[in-house]
């Protein structure tokens, strides 16, 4: 029953929400302030890299 659940929540949530998701669980894992910061700028640059600042105007 469990995974079809998962399986459920997953095909209910777009990729954005999916990502964002596994974004913060990344962030808590953070063990202190800066590797919270160390995990945040390596969120911002792979960002950075899939959206090239060309693409956004």
């Amino acid at each position: 029953m469990f995974l079809l659940s998962r399986i459920f929540l997953f095909l209910t949530k777009t990729a954005e929400e999916r990502n964002r998701e596994r974004d913060d669980a990344y962030l808590a894992e953070a063990t202190d302030i800066y590797d919270l910061e160390y995990r945040m700028k390596k969120l911002d640059q792979r960002a950075a890299a899939r959206h090239p600042s060309w693409m956004t105007h």
